[in-house]
């Protein structure tokens, strides 16, 4: 068979990969059943389920015919790196890293940096709006994790709420 769509096969390829491996790190933990499930169970089927979501991306990039073969085009490499930044903040700022001695800094400001280091990564920058957006992000996820489900998460750094 040859591949009509290789943007399309790629990214099927990458979805089933990346499912595959999250179905089979699941199984190492207690799956469980339906009607009492484990802590695997959600990933082992959320694994499945995009495997078999990229098994149809890549079939349908075998069938289905585009003008020019969808050709992948160059890396972006700005975006990746801002993306990946952005989440590696978010993970230090958030719980912090005791080993070489940086502090938790707290939520809010985790998703304040998230966000303003994730927006990088687009072609426009507005400070405003991206300020606008960690607000309404960190308000957002105050009254669903913190007022809702009352978890336990620190919200402030300590030096900020004692």
């Amino acid at each position: 068979m040859r591949i009509k769509s290789q943007a399309d096969f790629f990214s099927g390829v990458m979805f089933t990969a990346v499912g595959g491996a999250f179905a089979i790190g699941a199984t190492t933990y207690n799956i469980g059943d339906g009607a009492r499930m484990g802590p695997g169970y959600f990933p082992l089927m959320l694994g499945i389920l995009l495997a078999i979501l990229g098994a149809l991306v890549m079939f349908q990039s075998l069938v289905v015919e585009t003008a020019d073969g969808d050709p992948i085009g160059k890396w972006a490499w700005k975006p990746l790196f801002f993306v990946i930044a952005a989440n590696l903040a978010f993970g230090v700022l958030l719980g912090g890293l005791p080993s070489v001695g940086v502090p938790a800094m707290g939520m809010i400001i985790a998703i304040y940096a998230l966000t303003i280091i994730s927006s990088l990564a687009g072609e426009h920058f507005k400070l405003r709006d991206v300020l606008v957006l960690s607000t309404i992000l960190a308000a957002g996820s105050y009254v669903a994790f913190i007022w809702a489900l009352k978890l336990q998460i620190q919200v402030w750094p300590t030096f900020v709420s004692g």
